[in-house]
């Protein structure tokens, strides 16, 4: 054979102009070759894993949410705090000056 260039660094980018993808004579046709053996698993397992692999993102999404929830509520808190804060602070000066307001009837 007398290809220049790799997979990884073909001697052009055209696709036309590549030497065209051979099915290996290892492997059959039309099928992938399994990392592991199959013999004894039940196909079930498998669709079950194919099924959590697909529910992941539903699952990464609703932690998602749940994480967004949390901090929305922890926000809510914080204001709801400091508005209570704001409004103790304001009952503090209105009842400080209705004791000046007493004190200075008292000395008249």
């Amino acid at each position: 054979m007398n290809i220049l260039g790799t997979i990884d660094r073909p001697l052009t980018h055209d696709p036309k102009k590549q030497a065209p993808m051979k099915p290996s004579t290892s492997e059959p046709a039309g099928s992938a070759i399994s990392d592991f053996t199959t013999a004894g698993t039940v196909t079930g397992s498998r669709q079950n894993r194919t099924r959590e692999m697909q529910l992941i993102p539903e699952a990464l999404a609703r932690a998602h949410m749940h994480e967004r929830l949390h901090e929305a509520e922890q926000e809510r808190r914080a204001v709801r705090l400091a508005t209570a804060r704001r409004m103790q602070r304001r009952a503090e000066r209105a009842s400080m000056r209705a004791r000046r307001a007493l004190a200075m009837a008292l000395m008249q």
